[in-house]
């Protein structure tokens, strides 16, 4: 198999759902990590200063993307559900593919 050029690096979106983004509008917010650890590590610090259950963990992190290719998970509040934290690898610098331009048949 044929390792993509680039480096992997994982896009974390937190995503707020459920009718409490009715009435706080918010966007989504979007952080890259260059490690996997260092992600996990910096969710688990800020949900546990939240008092947010400790939900996210590295192995659950690394299956689901090895798996899936993502990993997701929804917090709730009284059987609502508030955000969703997405884990996404992502390909940093990818090879320049060729566009489908054709050589110059002019020579």
């Amino acid at each position: 198999m044929l390792r993509p050029s680039g480096r992997t690096i994982y896009e974390v979106t937190i995503q707020y759902t459920g009718s409490l983004s009715t009435i706080r509008q918010r966007e989504p917010t979007v952080i890259f990590f260059s490690n996997l650890r260092k992600a996990v590590d910096a969710l688990t610090a800020e949900l546990a200063l939240n008092n947010w259950p400790p939900k996210v963990n590295y192995t659950a992190v690394y299956r689901g993307v090895k798996q899936r290719e993502f990993y997701s998970c929804d917090f709730h509040m009284t059987d609502m559900r508030v955000f969703r934290i997405k884990i996404v690898p992502r390909i940093l610098n990818p090879a320049l593919p060729r566009l489908g331009i054709d050589e110059n048949p002019a020579k």
